[in-house]
Formats: structure tokens, sequence, C-alpha cells
């Protein structure tokens, strides 16, 4: 019986190129906060650089592959391999799955941009970024949602759990990153900062206006 080669080349530089990106984040968190910013606003600014660019750049060429007639299992290059290598745990990434190429759309034009502005808003102290971190937070916690329970609730016919390799690396690991991340935050804190500076601001807005007047 042949034997099964669960980590290749591919998983190898896959998983690089995740480190690479998460290195990328961290570098432009060094070069875009002050230095004495909270080890909390350093924690979320790289996670959201994180985040947009894997959005931006794994998903954003999954999409590219998935649309207008293209697959990844009918694609060339690293990013095919990448993908390919990814739906041997779930087999809906390689033959453009329209749910989940519908989902991809959205977290790519939608969410990923969304990080962009929070980041912008981080760099400028922007009290009104807690709100917007809330927004997607929720975003991306109702996206993983309608990925995977529709699958478990019909029997998780593309899901392949049959080695250690795909079940906590491929599936459970980098699909709970998200998860594990939105649960550190305190939302709460997030929502009501957000709606202090939303009633700080109204009120200086409205004395503002009084000034105007008289």
């Amino acid at each position: 019986m042949e034997k099964v080669e669960f980590f290749t080349a591919t998983s190898a530089y896959s998983l690089g190129a995740t480190l690479a990106i998460l290195g990328a984040a961290w570098a432009l968190s060094k070069a875009c906060l002050p230095k004495h910013a909270a080890a909390t606003d350093k924690f979320i600014f790289v996670w959201l650089a994180f985040d947009a660019l894997i959005h931006f750049i794994l998903e954003g060429s999954f999409i590219y592959m998935s649309l207008f007639g293209r697959t990844v299992f009918t694609s060339q290059g690293p990013f095919a391999a990448l993908w390919s290598e990814y739906a041997k745990a779930d087999i809906r990434w390689g033959n453009a799955d329209p749910t989940v190429v519908a989902l991809e759309v959205l977290t790519v034009f939608g969410a990923g941009p969304l990080c962009c502005y929070i980041l912008y808003q981080m760099m400028n102290n922007d009290l009104s970024r807690h709100y917007w971190i809330v927004v997607l937070c929720t975003a991306e916690l109702y996206g993983g949602w309608m990925t995977f329970v529709p699958e478990w609730l019909t029997g998780s016919p593309n899901l392949v759990t049959s080695n250690w390799m795909y079940t906590w690396v491929y599936l459970f690991f980098f699909n709970t990153l998200y998860v594990r991340f939105l649960l550190a935050i305190p939302q709460h804190k997030l929502i009501a900062t957000s709606a202090m500076a939303t009633y700080d601001q109204m009120g200086l807005d409205t004395v503002m206006a009084h000034v105007r007047l008289v």
C-alpha cells in the first residue's frame, strides 16, 4: 500500500508564507504606531494588518482562480498549489463552491478594506475605531459560521478529517485563529469606549454650533 505524504513541500511553504505575512504585519505596527502605544493597541494593529494581508493576498488569489469558469484545481502557479493543498482538507476550495466563493468575495472586498480603515483610524487615534472593530469581529464570526455550519448540518461531505494534519492544522488551527482572537478582545469595553467617544463628540459639536450661532 502506497504511503500518503501529508506534510509536503507545499505545506511547508504555505505555513512559511503565513509566518512571513505575520512578520510583515508586525513590521507595519512598528512603522505606523507610536512607541508609546498600548500593548493592546499594538496587538490589535498586528492582527488587523495580518488579517488584511491574508484577505488581499491569499484569499484574493482564491477569488481570482474561482470566478468566470476558473477553479483552483484547473489553475497553475504557487497560489494554485497552496489552495490545492488546503482543498485536501476541504474540497470546496478546489472546485469553486459557489457559497464559499460568495463569502470570500465579501471577505476580500468588504472585510479587507474595513481592516485598512480601522488601521488608519488607529494611526490617527480615532476612538470610533472601537465601533468598527466590533462590526468587523461580528462579520468575521458570521463568515466563519456560514462557511462551516451548513457543511456540518449536511454531514460534512466535503471535509476530510482522516488525518491530523488536515483536521487540526488546516481546518481547526487556521479557521479558529479568527475566533480565538475575537474572543480575546474585551468587546464590551470597545463598545463602551466607542459610545463614550461618540457622546463626547456630539457634545463638542453642540458646543461649537452654539458658539457659531452666538
